[in-house]
């Protein structure tokens, strides 16, 4: 080994700029990753093929211009030098830096990275008075020839490049290395494949596009960005703030606000976000980017919009309807930008025509309000008007009003269902493409003829508990990938032992496998209303790794030792485990057997077949157990309740879809205690593997935290709860949920739930984080009242519970190996989220109308008042969305008595609590919160948008009151509500059908135990935020 120094000029986390001297240490047994090695290279993991002509090797220039190309699967042999890769790291960002680590982790793509500048016989040091640029050239070159000697002359090497210089200095340098352009490439050994060469084409117009603009452009359309010195030494000292721009998906050509991060925040004391008002103190940057703002001076401070308002493009905002001023400010840099692929639709032909005589450039709209128009060159404009587009931007230069970039593929037509799905997948940069073959073969062999079976050597070093414990399963109807199951018994010296059984997924998915990179890179499954897409393959997921009745299984057992009268944990163990589950239950026959109505145990599958005695010898045993486990899960409610645990609001809509996997209808869920008492056992499991893993881990176990919410976002809900003169403790969280139990009128159980949904959507975002980038006392969770929390209970779909079942088997084994921590952070999960549920409501509503479909008209709740109107809950359906009460030709509601609403001439007066709409003429109307209309539900379609929801007033009175029915239950000590919202259609699909005032930590946890397609729209509340009841409309408009 030898050794020697490296000088790096590296960016850190605030994005400072820091020279870096490094030893640099060489060595001779840096591995190739090639079938093809005689040098004895270790060959785990993956390799290069050998079954190719030839390998590639892309210079760093390639790989940061034109990495999609790369990423088609026929290109194959990929060599990615290390110097390579550094280049885009540092001058591309993180986001393209993943996405060539992925590729290169991608058991599909045949590609491979080579470290070249560690090997001693490759490394090529950097001379005095070289460019980095040619440097990185040479090392490249010079990593290729070792590479084709290494295999002995085997295969030829192919050095693509875009540097002619290099092409002319090393094309015939060496025999059997060959050094071609990029495009000479394509042409000569790929020129059948059109795909590749459009998007060559695409890129190459761009960039050249963009040169010319550079060149002939000499006005500035934005200030330019200042230096990264500059932008350090101004964030230091205070003058600058650091933070990220969201930018207002109802008014995007205006709003836009900073969230502070780093030292700005703390030394201007700001306690408010800054708000960035107009294009041009945006400044080029754009959703999502990390930025650096000037705060201007207070006179020149700007109100946020608080009108209802669609996404207009408007450049100014009517001056009546902002709110008080607030700091405001302008981007000066863009510390990170965090660019990835937006989906666009091109222009109709009629504004193709309109945009100019120039048909080679195109101004696409990305399906994301928040994203500004990109310009793009291409020849295919009219042939792709009707379809979703995938393109990505190139550079935002201070010469043009739009940013540039250049066109990827095609998802499919506008307004087809798997279109708009594709779309909606991109749009969270989500991949669900089939398990390759190389990761299918790590999988056990399991079918009906030859099912899997227990590894004797394996049961040895397992708690065998098929014989001693009775432990069962309750999820909803049709699940297949079950992930937990409990049991309870009497133990000999009169405690209980209470038991949560989770599958080990990580016996059969091993660290860094190619099953372990991939399921590490999908993060979870994504479950849809007719689909799932898994995060495992099917084989684990929904047979060998869930806990089926009758069959063993291995699984991670957390055992408590309760007293047995007052549940007090007086002892815990975690084993790894072989159970057999006896009984598979749903839901409904859990709850049944609990409330006593023994007829459900006809539907119990297990119990069929089985002699009378046996059968009620059985039975009782069961129920016994499901009682004592509701008992004790009331008990452990309680607790957390005593230190302040949440009891917030939402609502779970059931889909029923028809014959051709449409949405037939959306019903509100039955609410059961069972659900309440299968929620808690998993809250109990996750907080005691977080306690020991904490504390055998204490810098790198990954724990789940829920910061306190900060307290201007409770504003909306103070002043919403005084108009019904309710007061509302923020102040912990013990005095908000006490608080919101007082705020109850028992003429209308409404407000309550609503002041719950308000309190939801206050609530900062849940985080999962490593012990070691925080100090102790921010481990807390907010609404479970919890000191420790993280994710176990859900390896099958969630990968971070993967992480944490490592970690937990390596402290209970008290292993000294390094436990990696990774997981992929859900923040992308939100978007998803909030797309899916409004595309598939308004696919619904899509084919209905008030006049065919009665559906369409539902009872609503006024919540919050706007200058312009008021935003409406609709309980039927879960939603909310605005209700204008002035429209845009200036025309003002008008009720009266029992008629339908009317547009008419008049004006708006707006207060406090209330709303006055009064007509030319002296009718008058005023409509105040928590006041019930009649609304009616239509869908606003966009080409190049998703369909979003509109509600229109039709009557400012209740909406068949008398068949909504509001009922309160207690479960003993579990105080939540029962909300029956049940409309006319839905009463005659089940009189039983109730939408449920759902407990914070059932939300948190609900993909703990209810995990199956169809159960709901989607399941992919991960995050506190998305818990709310979601607005499908413009009341974000003052977000």
């Amino acid at each position: 080994m030898l050794r020697t120094e490296k000088v790096l000029q590296l960016r850190s986390q605030h994005g400072r700029s820091v020279r870096v001297v490094r030893e640099h240490y060489l060595r001779r047994d840096v591995p190739c990753r090639s079938a093809l090695c005689r040098a004895g290279c270790p060959r785990d993991g993956k390799l290069l093929s050998d079954d190719v002509t030839h390998y590639v090797v892309p210079d760093w220039k390639v790989v940061q211009d034109y990495l999609e190309i790369l990423e088609f699967p026929e290109l194959k042999g990929i060599i990615f030098m290390q110097t390579a890769c550094q280049a885009v790291q540092h001058q591309k960002g993180r986001r393209q830096y993943n996405k060539l680590r992925n590729l290169v982790k991608d058991a599909r793509h045949d590609c491979t990275v080579f470290a070249n500048e560690f090997h001693q016989n490759s490394y090529q040091p950097r001379e005095k008075g070289e460019s980095l640029e040619k440097w990185q050239t040479r090392s490249i070159y010079n990593a290729a020839v070792w590479y084709y000697n290494h295999c002995l002359g085997q295969m030829p090497v192919v050095m693509v490049t875009e540097d002619e210089d290099a092409i002319r200095q090393y094309g015939n340098e060496t025999e059997g290395v060959f050094v071609i352009s990029f495009k000479n490439y394509l042409d000569n050994f790929w020129p059948d494949l059109k795909a590749a060469h459009e998007l060559f084409d695409s890129i190459l117009q761009a960039r050249r596009e963009r040169e010319i603009e550079s060149q002939e452009n000499n006005g500035k359309e934005y200030p330019e960005h200042l230096p990264m010195e500059l932008l350090e030494a101004g964030i230091k000292s205070g003058r600058y703030m650091q933070g990220t721009l969201n930018v207002n998906k109802h008014r995007a050509q205006l709003e836009a606000f900073v969230r502070l991060q780093g030292f700005g925040s703390k030394e201007t004391e700001l306690q408010s976000d800054i708000l960035i008002y107009g294009a041009k103190a945006r400044n080029r940057a754009i959703h999502g980017d990390v930025v650096a703002v000037e705060l201007l001076p207070s006179h020149e401070w700007k109100g946020r919009t608080v009108a209802l308002c669609e996404n207009e493009t408007e450049e100014k905002a009517p001056a009546d309807t902002t709110g008080d001023p607030m700091p405001t400010g302008k981007v000066v840099g863009i510390i990170q930008k965090n660019w990835r692929d937006y989906v666009v639709t091109f222009p109709s032909r009629e504004e193709c025509q309109s945009q100019g005589r120039n048909a080679q450039k195109v101004l696409v709209t990305p399906w994301d309000y928040r994203i500004p128009k990109i310009r793009i060159s291409t020849q295919q404009a009219e042939a792709l008007q009707e379809y979703r587009v995938v393109v990505r931007i190139d550079s935002w230069e201070s010469t043009s009003v739009y940013p540039n970039g250049h066109f990827v593929r095609v998802l499919g037509r506008i307004g087809d269902l798997e279109g708009e799905i594709a779309a909606i997948l991109v749009e969270n940069s989500i991949s669900v493409a089939p398990f390759s073959e190389i990761q299918m073969n790590e999988m056990p062999v399991s079918s009906s003829k030859n099912p899997w079976k227990v590894n004797p050597e394996e049961e040895k070093n397992r708690l065998d508990l098929r014989d001693t414990h009775l432990v069962f399963s309750i999820d909803p109807k049709g699940c297949e990938d079950v992930d937990d199951a409990l049991s309870v018994r009497t133990l000999p010296n009169g405690n209980l032992e209470l038991g949560v059984h989770i599958a080990d997924v990580t016996y059969f998915v091993a660290a860094n496998s190619y099953t372990d990179v991939e399921a590490r890179a999908r993060a979870t499954t994504y479950y849809l209303a007719d689909r799932r897409h898994d995060m495992l393959p099917s084989v684990l997921s929904a047979d060998v790794c869930s806990l089926l009745s009758g069959v063993d299984r291995y699984a991670i057992s957390v055992l408590w030792e309760l007293e047995g009268e007052s549940y007090e944990v007086l002892r815990v163990c975690y084993n790894k485990s072989i159970i057999r589950s006896a009984y598979k239950l749903v839901y409904e026959v859990a709850q049944g057997l609990l409330d006593g109505d023994t007829s459900v145990a006809d539907d119990i599958v297990e119990l069929k077949d089985l002699d009378e005695g046996t059968r009620e010898k059985k039975l009782s045993e069961l129920v016994w157990a499901i009682s004592k486990l509701t008992d004790i899960a009331r008990h452990m409610r309680a607790e957390r309740d005593s230190r302040g645990a949440l009891e917030l609001e939402g609502v779970e809509i059931r889909v029923q879809l028809d014959d051709k996997k449409s949405i037939h209808d959306l019903i509100p869920k039955q609410p059961l205690e069972v659900h309440e008492t299968v929620a808690e056992c998993m809250i109990l499991a996750n907080h005691w593997v977080a306690k020991k893993i904490a504390e055998s881990f204490p810098h790198q176990a990954l724990l789940r935290q829920h910061p306190p919410p900060r307290q201007e976002f409770f504003t909306d809900l103070q002043e919403c709860a005084s108009a019904k003169g309710f007061s509302i403790d923020t102040r912990s969280n013990k005095a908000l949920a006490e608080s919101l139990d007082k705020a109850d009128d028992p003429s209308d159980p409404i407000v309550n739930k609503l002041l719950r949904s308000m309190a939801t959507q206050a609530m900062s975002n849940a985080l999962y984080f490593s012990t070691g980038s925080c100090s102790e006392d921010e481990f807390h969770h907010y609404g479970l009242a919890l000191d420790k929390y993280t994710h176990f209970t859900s390896p099958i779909r969630r990968y971070a519970d993967i992480v944490v079942h490592r970690l937990l088997m390596a402290a209970n084994l008290k292993e000294t190996k390094d436990v990696k921590d990774k997981l992929f952070s859900n923040k992308d999960l939100e978007e998803l989220c909030r797309h899916i549920n409004n595309r598939n409501r308004c696919m619904y509503f899509k084919d209905k109308t008030p006049e065919t479909d009665e559906r369409c008209i539902a009872d609503g709740v006024i919540y919050s008042i706007r200058t312009n109107g008021v935003l409406v809950f609709v309980p039927r359906y879960g939603i909310k969305g605005a209700a204008y009460m002035k429209n845009k030709e200036g025309l003002v509601l008008s009720c009266q008595g029992e008629r339908s609403c009317e547009w008419k001439p008049g004006s708006l007066q707006r207060f406090q609590h209330k709303i006055t709409s009064t007509t030319t003429t002296g009718e008058s109307v005023t409509l105040s919160l928590f006041d019930h209309v009649t609304v009616k539900i239509l869908v606003q379609t966009s080409r190049c948008h998703a369909d979003t929801i509109k509600l229109e007033i039709i009557k400012n009175t209740p909406y068949q009151a008398a068949a909504t029915e509001v009922s309160k239950k207690n479960f003993g000590v579990v105080k939540s509500e029962l909300v029956r919202e049940v409309s006319q259609s839905a009463a005659a699909l089940s009189a039983q059908e109730k939408a449920r005032a759902v407990t914070e930590e059932q939300y948190l946890e609900y993909q703990e135990y209810c995990q199956t397609k169809g159960v709901s729209l989607y399941q992919l509340l991960e995050e506190i935020r998305d818990l709310a009841l979601l607005d499908v409309s413009a009341d974000a408009c003052s977000c």
